[in-house]
């Protein structure tokens, strides 16, 4: 009962965001990214007040002033919002197919994320890398999800070129995150199991790297981490 509450409020919030909150689609982007966050706070909240899921974050330090590329694990829907309040100009790398709904993919190019046709191959990826410059010279954080679509906790590690090659054209340290989130918001599954789900930035990866060596200590960052945080939830 308390899952089913928690994703009928979660939806209601959502929609109430984007059609009464309509009017930041024309204020400037920076005010919009700012609603953006407090939409992402709510959720946060009436997750832990509903489903009793809460929320910890280790290693916030971690994350340098301005520019940066942050990659991490992605569990589940949980970090595509909880992320958003913990960094000061996120554009989230995310899949195309988004933009296409309505109100809500508007809502994508307003905040000036990166949408990529996964589809498309060696076009996608530079187009990715384009726009991941520009923002990056605006001064914000990239964020992307190296393996590029949802893992459970228990799934092999399935990391992909694309957070590489952005990493040796952006030129700026790379922050990576290791999670827990798929244990208390399954992929794919109804249920919202009540915990802490934590979130933990790691020690920044310096830019200039060559990229086979730094594919290398991403996944073994983020997969060590990964696999201490997931252990430490199912021991508690």
């Amino acid at each position: 009962m308390r899952s089913a509450l928690f994703n009928v409020i979660f939806y209601v919030n959502l929609a109430l965001f984007l059609v009464l909150g309509s009017w930041f689609f024309f204020t400037p982007r920076k005010w919009s990214i700012r609603a953006l966050q407090a939409w992402a706070r709510s959720s946060i909240f009436w997750l832990w007040v509903i489903a009793g899921v809460r929320m910890e974050v280790r290693g916030h330090d971690r994350i340098p002033k301005g520019a940066c590329l942050v990659a991490g694990k992605h569990q589940s829907f949980w970090e595509t919002f909880a992320i958003l309040p913990l960094l000061d100009d996120p554009a989230m790398v995310l899949k195309k197919e988004l933009t296409y709904i309505p109100f809500f993919g508007w809502f994508i190019y307003k905040f000036r994320m990166i949408p990529v046709e996964r589809s498309a191959g060696t076009q996608a990826l530079r187009s990715m890398i384009a726009r991941a410059e520009v923002e990056i010279a605006a001064g914000r954080q990239v964020v992307i999800m190296p393996e590029g679509t949802r893992r459970g906790p228990d799934d092999p590690p399935d990391y992909k070129p694309g957070a590489a090659a952005v990493y040796g054209k952006l030129g700026v340290a790379c922050v990576p995150f290791a999670l827990n989130s798929g244990v208390f918001w399954p992929r794919r599954q109804f249920l919202r199991r009540p915990g802490t789900i934590v979130i933990s930035f790691l020690d920044p990866i310096p830019p200039g790297l060559n990229r086979k060596v730094f594919q290398s200590r991403l996944e073994v960052a983020i997969e060590d981490e990964t696999r201490r945080l997931v252990a430490e939830a199912r021991d508690k």
